[in-house]
């Protein structure tokens, strides 16, 4: 059978099938062995997790409003004694949009070629 510059006989496609199949099953195997070797590694890093956050003696304070030192910023005289929703801290604490489309249009103008 010449085909396409390959010479195989008969013999030799089957021989040629047999052992790309084998291959094939052996790579399976190791691949379903190393999928399953991941899942597990994940599934003990998540329960390492949980049970580090569940430690009482590594975290004390879970919860923001329970920290001492935000109790102190927003008691009466402290740094923001209007609260969290006050003029201060919404000042300090929030970020703003600026629009930067024009600028992006007029460096592409210039041929200035930008990746994300």
């Amino acid at each position: 059978m010449k085909k396409g510059g390959w010479d195989l006989s008969r013999r030799s496609f089957i021989k040629a099938a047999g052992l790309a199949c084998g291959y094939a099953v052996v790579g399976a195997g190791m691949a379903k062995k190393s999928v399953a070797a991941v899942l597990d590694l994940v599934g003990l890093r998540q329960q390492s997790v949980y049970n580090a956050d569940a430690d009482p003696r590594k975290y004390a304070l879970r919860k923001s409003q329970e920290n001492p030192m935000v109790k102190i910023l927003y008691a009466k005289g402290g740094f923001l004694e209007e609260g969290p929703c006050g003029h201060r801290s919404h000042h300090l604490l929030h970020t703003h949009y600026k629009d930067k489309s024009p600028l992006m249009k007029a460096l592409k103008r210039k041929g200035v070629e930008l990746s994300l």
